[in-house]
């Protein structure tokens, strides 16, 4: 039996279609049967970071007709073959496969979609993650004789036309791979997707009999075993089912994995137990000396419940001791002490003395208490500093409000709210000040972003993104960043408990996520949302946010936003990623309202070409 071709296509006919398209296939979206150790690769369309919804709206663009409201935006192509090609000597190998067989087939098919769709084909993802090796092909079907979009041109509508043409594309597609000994499915075939899906399903609850009766494959009158099973393994729905229990099978094989990461993990722990029952011991031979034993060895004697001798009469209670000779009068604590009180001797002294009798690690003992003590009482006595936010300059404001909304492009209206409460101001300096507060919403920090520019007024209009003349960009000093925030509430009842948070890298990247979902939505979250800038695991109430449901982790991007990102993931399990389009979520605040004001240009152009 040979490999066969595996070619489907799904029509895009909104851009939510193209967007939630390109947000499995890029892996923004959680994909259960994906494993996240392994990369996927872009073949067509490296050079351009866009999104994949950016990129077909300017492609349509050029069309001097806009699409019906019922049109195909975009058709999404599926190529792969079946899992005979990829692992030869054993097809049911979910996840393995022959990387040079992969290559090969991979090659073939970019060159066939740059050869059929040219530009017309904006991007193409291996996706090496999944059971078997397969790609995500995006065309956007435009017709330069009508000048609009046409999937119907492309690749045929219904009926006998359209099945023509997708029966024309199988064999394109064969063709292409057919060097590789990957051949053709039975032509005439009436399998398709959703009876794949159907017969998928019913593997898990109907006998097998029943769903091959199902599909009318039974053996027909004087047929020989042996040809019937040939006949059904050539059959396209044996290959596409096959295929699709291959999934089944991956699944099931990381469902294992997972079970033996929970049964290593209890290892773990019983291990971290282990270690923390050799912390305690370790705790316990860190003590202080025995003041006896200390006693005895700076040659007093033991009489009627004192130590006496030289001149001393000392009483010893655990860690403390006191002189009742006349002449001393004298209390104190600790090893050391009672060294230098007898010997009449400073510390260093001590030190020395006590590593004569009782050796280094009877030395370190004695220090180590000591400075236990002295660190306990600097702390009972000692006055804490407190924290003091950056002194308000209301001169200053104006300008820091400029660019927030200018250069940063928040909403005037949520600037002058976040201002309105206290959350953001301006200082001396002309920083904006993003006030940072403790659970209890009491202010202990501060993050400053600079405003102040070395360039003129007139540049600073011309720049579209604002930042690079700043006079700072940090914590203020005194800042509490284990247990302080940049954070506010928003949506749902005032009095409402929180039922989704999200973590941001900074103040203004939580300000701009919330302004994205409030655009996009257009009205306030109807669940009560803490939104909240968190710039690194170590200061995550962990806690705390072990009881919200949703917890959806926001970081950029970028290598050290994954990394972060990971590490805040292990402490909350129920967090889920989520990845800006942009280079962070300011970045893609700025693109979409560009986005929206060229969209109502483009409408008041229409309309102004109307009304002539």
């Amino acid at each position: 039996m040979s490999p066969l071709t595996i070619l489907r296509i799904e029509k895009l006919k909104t851009f939510g279609n193209v967007a939630g398209s390109d947000d499995h296939v890029t892996r923004n979206r959680e994909t259960p049967n994906a494993d996240p150790t392994k990369n996927n690769r872009r073949l067509i369309g490296t050079e351009d970071s866009r999104s994949l919804e950016e990129i077909v709206k300017e492609k349509i663009s050029t069309l001097p007709h806009r699409p019906r409201k019922d049109a195909v935006l975009c058709t999404e192509m599926f190529l792969s073959a079946s899992p005979l090609y990829f692992r030869p000597h054993d097809p049911s190998q979910s996840g393995h496969w022959s990387d040079e067989r992969m290559q090969q087939w991979a090659s073939a098919s970019r060159d066939w979609l740059l050869e059929n769709y040219g530009s017309l084909c904006v991007r193409a993802e291996l996706h090496l993650d999944e059971s078997t090796p397969h790609i995500h092909a995006y065309i956007v079907p435009l017709n330069d004789k009508t000048g609009r979009v046409s999937h119907d041109a492309m690749f045929g509508g219904r009926g006998g036309q359209g099945r023509k043409k997708l029966s024309l594309l199988q064999d394109s597609y064969a063709e292409a791979l057919a060097p590789l000994g990957i051949e053709r499915g039975v032509k005439g075939s009436k399998a398709t997707h959703t009876k794949v899906k159907e017969y998928y399903q019913a593997v898990n609850s109907e006998p097998f009999t029943a769903v091959w009766e199902n599909y009318q494959l039974a053996p027909t009158p004087f047929e020989s075993a042996r040809t019937y099973i040939a006949r059904i393994q050539q059959h396209e729905n044996f290959q596409a089912i096959n295929h699709q229990l291959a999934d089944r099978a991956f699944m099931l094989e990381r469902l294992s994995r997972a079970e033996q990461r929970a049964f290593y993990s209890s290892k773990q722990r019983q291990r971290l137990e282990k270690r923390v029952q050799l912390l305690e011991s370790q705790t316990q031979q860190l003590r202080d000396l025995p003041l006896e034993d200390v006693a005895w060895e700076l040659g007093l004697h033991h009489d009627l419940e004192r130590w006496k001798g030289h001149g001393h009469i000392i009483n010893i209670d655990g860690s403390k001791f006191y002189d009742f000779s006349p002449e001393q009068q004298k209390g104190g604590g600790g090893a050391i002490d009672l060294v230098m009180h007898v010997n009449n001797c400073n510390f260093r002294q001590a030190i020395a003395w006590l590593h004569d009798r009782f050796g280094e690690a009877g030395a370190e003992k004695a220090a180590i208490a000591h400075a236990r003590k002295a660190t306990a009482l600097i702390i009972q006595t000692e006055p804490r500093p407190q924290f003091q936010l950056p002194v308000e300059n209301q001169a200053h404001w104006p300008a820091v409000e400029r660019y927030l909304t200018q250069n940063r492009g928040i909403p005037q209206d949520f600037v002058q709210l976040l201002h309105s409460k206290g959350l953001v101001y301006a200082d001396e300096q002309q920083n904006a000040v993003f006030v940072m507060r403790n659970l209890d919403l009491q202010p202990n920090g501060a993050f400053l972003r600079g405003t102040r520019r070395e360039v003129g007024a007139a540049a600073v209009a011309e720049l579209n993104f604002g930042g690079e003349n700043n006079t700072f960009k940090g914590y203020q000093k005194g800042t509490t960043r284990r247990n302080g925030w940049f954070h506010f509430h928003w949506g749902g009842q005032r009095d409402a408990t929180v039922e989704k948070v999200v973590l941001l890298k900074s103040p203004i990247d939580a300000i701009s996520f919330a302004m994205l979902e409030y655009q996009v939505r257009g009205d306030v979250p109807p669940k009560r949302t803490l939104y909240m800038a968190v710039d690194s695991p170590n200061s995550l109430p962990v806690e705390q946010l072990r009881q919200i449901p949703n917890v959806q982790v926001a970081f950029d991007p970028d290598q050290a936003g994954e990394v972060a990102a990971r590490a805040l993931m292990e402490l909350l399990p129920q967090a889920k990623r989520l990845k800006c389009k942009a280079v962070d979520w300011n970045q893609q605040l700025l693109d979409y309202g560009r986005q929206l004001r060229q969209q109502h240009q483009q409408q008041q152009h229409e309309e102004d070409d109307l009304s002539l």
